[in-house]
């Protein structure tokens, strides 16, 4: 949808709530807001670094191996009584013998990519820090999981700083204890860790403004990441159509009803 289509006569459409949009939280929709998000990110990180760093959109790939299933018969050939030689091929060698039935492999593994940011050294071609948006397989017990909390402690172990969004009021959190909040941000530094800043955020709170560490010394760029969502909804043009469904997880009644009241339009009734 271009600009000039969209009610207002162009105008942006932030998002209608302070903080987090919880809508943007159902797990069919998160991918799409994931990518997005980290490319906004990037948007906003990388001109505040040139020219001696650069940023990179990378991704984590997991790897799932799908329950096991039978191979599929995909054709049975006719069986002749008796033999017969095989047909010669143009080249005067022997033809290639026809099996009498052909079946498909199961596909076993599924790929699934989780884009981060990188913030290299351009004279070096060292990552001097990562930006991770956490995704709910970052989050649940099981190998993906695993392999993300094996990643962050081998990255601050290697001297790269670390900053963590945990942007999903359900599952797990990263790290425990933490101070009350339903959003947390995660700004490790290679010079204080084991240290971390965290900036815990309630539901109706602002998105922080965070620091982006880089060489110790040096000063340190800042995200808006409540710029950066506003940004991104307005791109996806998400108010057509994420307030058909509850949010997941749920609110309480309490913040179901101040949710309520600050959708846009008739779309409040959906909920």
């Amino acid at each position: 949808m271009m600009p000039a289509d969209r009610p207002g006569g162009g105008e942006p459409m932030p998002s209608p709530f302070p903080g987090m949009n919880p809508y943007l939280e159902w797990p069919g929709l998160w991918p799409d807001f994931h990518g997005g998000y980290i490319h906004r990110l990037r948007a906003q990180l990388a001109p505040k670094v040139r020219p001696k760093y650069f940023v990179r959109v990378q991704e984590n790939v997991y790897l799932h191996e799908l329950p096991e299933v039978s191979a599929r018969l995909l054709a049975v050939a006719d069986l002749e009584v008796g033999t017969r030689p095989p047909a010669p091929t143009p080249g005067g060698g022997p033809a290639a013998v026809a099996a009498p039935a052909t079946i498909e492999f199961p596909v076993q593994v599924e790929e699934i990519r989780v884009p981060h940011l990188e913030v290299i050294d351009r004279h070096g071609d060292r990552v001097v820090t990562v930006l991770e948006l956490l995704s709910p397989a970052n989050k649940y017990a099981g190998p993906d999981r695993d392999q993300y909390l094996a990643k962050r402690l081998e990255l601050l172990r290697a001297g790269v700083n670390f900053v963590e969004l945990d942007l999903l009021r359900g599952g797990p959190r990263t790290l425990r204890p933490l101070p009350p909040g339903d959003y947390y941000a995660l700004v490790a530094r290679v010079a204080e860790w084991p240290r971390a800043g965290v900036w815990p955020v309630r539901l109706r709170d602002p998105l922080p403004t965070i620091p982006v560490p880089l060489r110790p010394g040096e000063g340190e760029p800042t995200l808006d990441l409540q710029a950066a969502l506003h940004a991104q909804y307005d791109e996806a043009v998400y108010e057509e159509y994420i307030y058909a469904r509850s949010p997941e997880p749920a609110l309480s009644a309490e913040d179901a009803a101040w949710a309520a009241g600050l959708i846009p339009g008739p779309r409040g009734s959906a909920m």
